[in-house]
């Protein structure tokens, strides 16, 4: 008779469906339990996929219309007080599967970092970074279609269309924006991925600059720990003078 370990370990490498009848008439409640860990696990994966599936409802549409070059295109950081609007575009490859890939606000740290290894080891990836003083300059949404525009340009490949989170973008490429797209597209998926870890890891990168902030915990957004040390420090090169409340403390 096999013992837990052993069992254990044999659930893990997709076992095969005579291990499980035989399993599921042992009586022993370590079998039992282990049992639920596995069958809780298939329904969780075959979710994903689910979920994944119909994630590339644009794609497929895309693809139909004869298509083969598909970008998805996101940005991170429209509504911080500090920092700058990153945006990316990624093409995915053909039967390319990453399950539980979704809008970066719904993964933790860990699983964006996981997909974003993945994503740039496996995707052509474009990168594309408007700073502070330019944020200020265009207006936080046209300054979030340039970093737009700057990713789809960073790319190795020039996509034939264009899938973007909710901006219709002014490039002589075919387009579609889909409101939310980072929850219904793929490839915008993995753009939100994309920019939200590289955003991340810059403000990282100003809170080691800028100590005091918090940048490294806020990502440059309005928390009251940050909206008291602007009171107190004042603003830094980081910070986007056309937002209040940095706005009234430059005026001041």
């Amino acid at each position: 008779m096999l013992t837990i370990k052993e069992i254990k370990e044999l659930l893990t490498h997709s076992p095969q469906s005579e291990l499980i009848k035989t399993l599921e008439s042992d009586e022993r409640k370590g079998v039992k339990k282990l049992l639920k860990t596995y069958y809780t696990k298939i329904e969780k994966d075959k979710a994903k996929a689910e979920s994944y599936r119909r994630m590339q409802h644009y794609e497929r549409i895309a693809l139909k219309k004869g298509y083969q070059l598909i970008a998805g295109t996101d940005e991170a950081g429209r509504g911080p007080l500090a920092g700058p609007v990153v945006a990316a575009a990624v093409i995915l490859p053909d039967e390319y599967y990453l399950p539980g890939l979704n809008d970066s606000k719904k993964l933790s740290e860990s699983q964006r970092e996981s997909f974003y290894t993945d994503i740039m080891r496996s995707a052509d990836v474009g990168v594309g970074i408007i700073h502070a003083k330019e944020i200020d300059q265009l207006n936080i949404l046209n300054a979030s279609k340039k970093a737009m525009i700057k990713a789809i340009s960073e790319l190795k490949q020039e996509p034939e269309f264009i899938l973007a989170d909710a901006v219709t973008l002014n490039i002589q490429i075919p387009q579609e924006s889909i409101i939310k797209g980072d929850a219904k597209s793929v490839s915008i998926a993995a753009a939100s991925v994309i920019a939200k870890v590289t955003r991340d890891r810059l403000m990282k990168e100003a809170g080691a600059k800028y100590p005091g902030y918090g940048f490294e915990r806020n990502a440059g957004y309005g928390t009251k720990d940050h909206v008291a040390a602007l009171n107190r420090l004042g603003p830094t090169g980081e910070h986007r003078r056309s937002f209040e409340p940095v706005k009234s403390m430059v005026k001041q």
